[in-house]
């Protein structure tokens, strides 16, 4: 735990009094770097974003912001722009080192398992997305966390995070074309079994950057290796004009080594008005038309558990790190975080661009000697600015950007390490939540496995009154969930 470097000193000004900074023992140039550095570790998600979300048709064909095309820069802005207000909200209010913006896994779960549900939008998808917001603030506001959070195991709620980081480094590593589907095999290497193309040269120059960055601690270290893989991309195409990837289609051979969605070449300037199109498009009614009220409830439960606790463990990773709980571990003005954060979902769908949380990015600003709200103020001025920068979106191709996802999933992954493993009881419903995420292709399907598979290695051991009442009962939504086809059928 890093502990204030200096003594608190008497306030020197009306912010530092607001914001508490002598008093914790910081600076204003501390805060003001801390900030800064925050943003640069966390800001990949303007790019990243739009390349989960805005890539995917929902069910009628139409992508977020409207259209039967990718609007990326629009989903950049929105994404840049949420993440602003929410975190100065977080800095004016809780006053507390946290930035937010939009949930990496949070994200993908809306992208790959919930738009390409029949009949549902991207409107309808958002609206689910505010309806979980509403959940954790009525969670929050009523104590009922308390009861949520000691329900679930907490090895259930690793091995959550830890599939969700198998799935998103999967999604990186097929974006990019990295790995394949392929005859013979499930995937493969590359586009026949072996690395060539100057996109896969990119995305492994990317990736190997990045893990050189980390390991090396370079604050931002995400951003620095998507900017250069994506300079190098630009130089590459305008010298070789490599072309958009094109598969082979019969006689014609298409353009199997070229660049994945985007054409990283300079078009026009990378300074323009934003654009807003991805706000406002809720529809809460329409998103649960779509799946049922069953199917409803299990999509806003899964949202719900991969954003309530992963913010609590965010929330006590960056006062630890900061020095910032009391003699009985507390977490002062911890209420008002976690009611920051439940506005934060609701936000994100409002704008379009899926749950915002909490970032465990912040506490890299914290190393930095970031100690109060000032510090996710700045983070939230600095996005506020990347909101005019969207269209520079438009010409990131995935190999350049899918790197931070491998990262990221590495990151995620290294949770496992607090499952053990030598207990059956956790070791398998852990086990098929991690795999099936991926392999599935469903964050849903993980999670549920993992509920269903505890709740009846509990009761067949004979500890079925061990086992919470909260858990029977989102066990046996999940089971429902799994069969729905053949309720459907039966019911019809």
């Amino acid at each position: 735990m890093t502990s204030p470097s200096s003594a608190p000193a008497s306030p020197r000004s009306g912010i530092d009094r607001y914001f508490l900074i002598s008093e914790r023992g910081s600076t204003v140039g501390r805060e003001i770097r801390g900030g800064l550095v925050t943003f640069f570790a966390m800001c990949y998600i303007v790019v990243l974003n739009p390349l989960i979300i805005g890539t995917v048709p929902d069910s009628t064909g139409h992508y977020l912001g409207g259209g039967t095309e990718p609007n990326l820069p629009a989903v950049a802005a929105g994404t840049a722009l949420v993440a602003a207000i929410m975190s100065i909200v977080m800095g004016t209010w809780a006053k507390f080192p946290l930035a937010l913006a939009t949930g990496l896994g949070l994200n993908a779960y809306i992208a790959f398992s919930v738009v390409s549900l029949p009949g549902m939008t991207w409107a309808g998808a958002m609206g689910l997305v505010v309806l979980e917001g509403v959940v954790i603030l009525i969670l929050v506001l009523t104590g009922l966390r308390r009861a949520i959070f000691r329900a679930v195991p907490p090895f259930l709620k690793t091995a959550i995070g830890v599939g969700l980081g198998l799935f998103i480094a999967f999604v990186g590593l097929f974006n990019a074309r990295f790995v394949t589907s392929a005859a013979a095999t499930p995937v493969q290497l590359g586009n026949d079994g072996s690395l060539i193309g100057w996109p896969t040269l990119i995305f492994v120059v990317g990736l190997l950057l990045t893990i050189v960055l980390w390991v090396r601690k370079v604050p931002g270290a995400m951003l620095i290796a998507i900017v250069a893989a994506t300079i190098l991309a630009i130089v590459l195409e305008r010298v070789l004009h490599i072309g958009a990837y094109a598969p082979a289609d019969g006689s014609n051979p298409g353009n199997p080594h070229g660049w994945s969605l985007n054409l990283p070449a300079l078009d026009g300037s990378p300074v323009a008005l934003p654009d807003f199109s991805t706000l406002f498009t809720v529809d809460p009614i329409g998103g649960v038309t779509a799946v049922g009220v069953i199917g409803a409830l299990v999509i806003v439960f899964s949202l719900v558990l991969a954003d309530f606790f992963d913010t609590m463990g965010t929330m006590v990773a960056v006062a630890a790190e900061g020095g910032l709980q009391d003699g009985k571990g507390e977490i002062p003005g911890a209420q008002k975080i976690l009611l920051v954060d439940s506005l934060a979902a609701v936000a994100g769908g409002v704008g379009g661009v899926s749950s915002a949380t909490a970032y465990a990015e912040s506490a890299t600003g914290v190393g930095e000697g970031a100690r109060t709200g000032l510090a996710p103020v700045i983070t939230g001025l600095a996005f506020a600015a990347t909101v005019f920068l969207a269209p520079l979106v438009a010409m990131v191709p995935y190999e350049a950007a899918t790197p931070a996802l491998v990262m990221v999933g590495f990151l995620m992954m290294t949770q496992i390490l607090d499952i053990d493993f030598h207990d059956v009881e956790k070791a398998i419903p852990a086990f098929l939540t991690i795999i099936l995420m991926p392999f599935a292709y469903s964050i849903t399907v993980g999670i549920g496995a993992g509920f269903v598979t505890y709740v009846l290695i509990r009761v067949v051991r004979g500890k079925a009154r061990e086992v919470h009442w909260l858990l029977y009962a989102v066990a046996f939504l999940f089971v429902l969930y799994f069969l729905r086809g053949a309720l459907e059928g039966a019911i019809g």
